[in-house]
């Protein structure tokens, strides 16, 4: 996929929800059932069933889900000691997701806030020494 098309893509569907978009949709608010398996292999679709019948969910779907909570979490904070904490856990959660996929860099979800802080930091008398960690 072309780098930067999955920010559009995001952008698109929080414009469209935003509109109301998605708001009548059947079955809002229930989860969805997915019971054709005939894009899973066949010598997989067992395996899926038993790990979807016992509720198992993959460590890296669970990071992303805490990747999110994390980055609306930080989103409400006030700028604060506790904020700069929540940040460096999200930056975390973000350096263990691209871990897990042993995926080219191009394709890793970028650590954010990253360059705030620094700034930030720089803003409030940080040496000069501190700078060049940044590049």
């Amino acid at each position: 996929m072309i780098p930067g098309f999955n920010k559009i893509i995001e952008e698109r569907i929080r414009m469209a929800q935003e509109r109301g978009d998605f708001d009548d949709l059947p079955g809002l608010g229930k989860p969805i059932r997915f019971e054709d398996d005939s894009n899973v292999p066949e010598d997989l679709r067992l395996a899926y069933k038993v790990m979807k019948n016992a509720d198992y969910v993959p460590e890296e779907i669970e990071l992303q889900k805490k990747i999110r909570t994390t980055q609306d979490l930080v989103a409400g904070m006030p700028d604060s000691g506790e904020k700069y904490r929540a940040m460096r856990k999200l930056n975390f959660l973000i350096m263990k997701l691209n871990t897990m996929r042993n995926a080219p860099v191009d394709f890793e979800t970028p650590q954010v806030y990253t360059d705030r802080i620094i700034d930030r930091l720089e803003a409030g008398g940080a040496s000069t020494t501190n700078n060049s960690r940044r590049r």
